[in-house]
């Protein structure tokens, strides 16, 4: 058995089991919510917190790439070592990506256009950010220095720099600077446009979903400045604090009556959107960080822990049993009532299958040998 998780590291993995349950809750009711069901106050309130989960995980993606990041660097590794470590991982998970749809393709089939496997999905933005983040923090080491201090400012820097500039220039993107003249598959990444010729909220372009993940990184490295480290629930109460301060001046700022763009969409592209919501992913984290250190978060079992060490898994396996062809009910056909059993139903299932691949996950050969002993007895 693995040895219990550190509260350090127990709520970045609660707060990614969270982001996992709000993602399974937004997919179950709709794909099976029906008739009057699908017009009432609830399926808009589940679509609200569906708003949740990408950017959350975007973000725990930074925010564990500046852990690692860091610890690399206190170990004195090279800095383009760094930032290859990073950049394949970010590629595994776009290659993941790309398998992911072609596996959703082949079962989709004899209905699938073959425009399906060149949709640009929430998996393809986590690769490309962490393929983005390396860079990053590789330029940050420009200069060849091993003050560690020095680096985490000088990667705090960067991200939130990045960050911003992905938030500012998002608007544009969408409408008055949209690249018409790329290929729409590569036109895709930047704006989410697809085969559709304008861009399309339920894709997750590089502008702005990125913006999260180098939100992340910043906020990652300061969690490991020395100060953080020492004073590690001031550090926590800050962060909360200032998610609530980003929420506040997002919305503050939206109430202006001066807008800076032409077309104004606070919901999909403004950036005093990816305030409020980088600000509540902030105080999520917060929530689950206070859960793993007072609460209950880690005495005994938990399920959002287990969920959130296997995220990818249970994103992997849940979607075809719940919009693919193997879906457990059928599809906006359900009331309320009973696409809240399938969804305790997914979350049960999922939860026993991050169980069983983070209790035997690297165990493949003990197993074996455990068998074989058996069998010579």
């Amino acid at each position: 058995m693995p040895e219990k998780t550190t509260t350090r590291l127990a709520y970045i993995d609660w707060a990614r089991g969270f982001a996992c349950f709000a993602m399974f809750q937004t997919h179950c009711y709709d794909s099976w919510l029906g008739g009057a069901a699908r017009e009432g106050q609830f399926i808009k309130l589940s679509q609200l917190a569906g708003t949740l989960p990408a950017p959350l995980f975007l973000f725990l993606a930074g925010v564990s790439s500046a852990l690692v990041t860091d610890k690399l660097r206190q170990k004195r590794m090279g800095a383009d070592d760094i930032a290859r470590t990073t950049i394949l991982r970010g590629g595994e998970v776009f290659l993941l990506a790309l398998l992911f749809r072609l596996q959703e393709f082949l079962l989709g089939l004899p209905h699938a256009p073959w425009t399906d496997l060149l949709r640009v999905d929430i998996l393809n933005a986590i690769g490309l950010s962490l393929m983005m983040l390396g860079l990053a923090c590789r330029i940050a080491a420009v200069g060849g220095s091993h003050d560690v201090r020095r680096l985490r400012r000088n990667s705090i820097g960067i991200a939130v720099a990045v960050a911003a500039g992905i938030a500012v220039v998002t608007p544009l993107l969408w409408t008055t600077w949209q690249p018409h003249w790329r290929a729409w598959w590569l036109e895709s990444y930047i704006n989410g446009v697809h085969t559709f010729g304008t861009p399309q909220p339920w894709l997750f372009p590089l502008f702005p979903w990125s913006a999260f993940a180098f939100a992340g990184l910043a906020a990652g490295f300061l969690l490991q400045t020395d100060w953080a480290r020492r004073k590690e629930t001031a550090a926590m109460v800050l962060a909360g604090a200032g998610g609530v301060a980003l929420i506040a001046l997002g919305i503050w700022l939206d109430a202006r009556p001066v807008q800076l763009y032409a077309v104004h969409d606070f919901w999909h592209t403004s950036p005093n959107f990816f305030l409020v919501r980088t600000g509540v992913v902030m105080v999520i984290l917060f929530a689950g960080y206070t859960w793993c250190r007072w609460g209950a978060g880690q005495r005994g079992f938990s399920p959002l822990i287990e969920l959130g060490k296997s995220s990818l898994l249970v994103y992997w396996i849940h979607i075809e049993f719940v919009y693919g062809g193997f879906s457990i009910l059928p599809k906006r056909a359900v009331g309320i009532g009973a696409a809240t059993v399938g969804l305790l139903t997914i979350f049960t299932a999922m939860t026993m299958v991050a169980v069983f691949r983070n209790r035997f996950q690297g165990r493949a050969a003990e197993i074996l040998a455990s068998f074989r002993r058996t069998a010579h007895t």
